[in-house]
């Protein structure tokens, strides 16, 4: 269908100089005027923006389906990668191996290490003039995360330290050509990791490539394409959004000096803040489903095979759902109702990975810091994330 029939208007366009906050502003917008709106923007797309509506689309996997298309703009170009590729039921074994070894308690044995990596990699930065905490944080700590949940042996970790961020910034820089490259560098990364665990494997029960190796589907072990794309999927699942994440807290915290100053002086408040920062600042707007027949959303007919961008970050700032969207509520009444992990068949596997690196890094940050400050106006990464990639400041000791 072409974007200039009467089916495809153009709704809203994606600005390629945002500014922080410029986006919640236009989704704000389009919830009140055009909930599901349309744009020609990266190749053109559909984005449902309001909180009951995004619900309903990820409460129906049988006709929105993720085996498409699963983010905007579409970035997979080398093979399917289980489970994300994937629609039930075909998806469900997948998810079942990685389920028990990202359960909270499997999580937990993990702090030691998260908060050991943030202060090695936090305690350099104090005092040392500007910093791009971006960068030299949330673009190193979670990477060394994953690849001590995956027991890369130090050449994979390393590997993982140059390829992880080179793929990062391919899809920050929308550079299709990059982006495979950087894919492939990471398939190549699996297939090596699958060949070690071939010859040395460790225990099924806590690590993840010897899980995905041991596990039977209809009886059979898993093939080695999807092996090969499951591996290459863990590997860089968890990299993005943390960076994200640490962008966006950092820029709130030196925006908020109360706030910064009240977190410190009540710690235990922590869990909550980290709750709050999900829902406000949601780092995912373009999380994609395709309808598999011809749909209609919000009064708005949508053929089959277009793509739905699910605007997580304006759905938590939905008015209907949320009091006073827009502001930073400690003990928000009904905090539990924010989707920033997704919701149904594709909930985030990491979602207690994820709340464990935010609350580690929030608490050593607020520990070792009398106040942040901002050097220079935040970096804004483009679809689908939504957040700063770039955020220099000054940590005060």
């Amino acid at each position: 269908m072409s974007n200039d029939s009467p089916a495809c208007p153009v709704d809203f366009r994606v600005d390629a100089d945002e500014r922080f906050g410029d986006a919640h502003r236009q989704y704000a917008e389009l919830r009140a005027r055009c909930p599901v709106a349309h744009t020609d923007s990266l190749g053109g797309f559909w984005a449902v923006t309001r909180y009951a509506d995004v619900l309903q689309l990820l409460g129906e996997p049988e006709t929105y389906i993720t085996s498409v298309q699963n983010v905007v703009p579409k970035v997979a170009f080398t093979g399917r990668r289980p489970p994300l590729h994937l629609d039930p039921p075909e998806h469900t074994p997948y998810r079942a191996v990685l389920n028990p070894l990202l359960s909270p308690e499997r999580v937990a044995l993990l702090e030691p290490t998260v908060r050991r990596l943030t202060r090695e990699h936090l305690l350099p930065l104090l005092n040392a003039g500007e910093v791009d905490v971006c960068e030299r944080l949330g673009g190193q700590v979670p990477v060394k995360v994953f690849a001590a949940w995956m027991q890369l042996p130090a050449h994979l970790e390393a590997a993982l330290m140059d390829a992880g961020p080179a793929f990062v910034r391919a899809v920050e820089a929308n550079d299709p050509e990059a982006m495979k490259a950087t894919s492939l560098a990471l398939y190549d990364m699996a297939r090596d990791l699958i060949a070690l665990r071939h010859r040395e494997p460790l225990d099924a029960s806590t690590d993840p490539t010897s899980a995905i190796l041991a596990a039977r589907i209809d009886g059979e072990p898993v093939p080695d394409a999807m092996a090969i794309g499951m591996v290459r999927q863990v590997l860089v699942v968890g990299i993005v959004a943390p960076l994200v994440m640490t962008g966006n807290i950092c820029v709130h915290l030196a925006q908020h000096p109360e706030l910064h100053a009240q977190l410190k002086a009540e710690p235990e408040r922590v869990p909550a803040a980290v709750e709050e920062f999900l829902r406000l600042y949601t780092p995912y707007r373009g999380f994609a489903r395709t309808a598999n027949r011809d749909v209609e959303i919000g009064g708005r007919p949508i053929r089959a095979g277009e793509p739905i961008a699910l605007v997580y970050a304006s759905a938590n700032r939905d008015e209907a759902v949320f009091e006073n969207p827009d502001a930073f509520i400690l003990d928000r009444p009904n905090i539990k109702d924010h989707i920033a992990f997704g919701r149904g068949a594709h909930y985030c596997a990491g979602a207690a990975l994820g709340r464990l690196q935010m609350r580690v890094l929030l608490e050593e940050l607020l520990s070792a810091t009398s106040r942040l400050e901002l050097a220079a106006p935040p970096v804004m990464s483009p679809f689908p994330e939504l957040g700063p990639w770039q955020v220099r400041v000054k940590l005060h000791a």
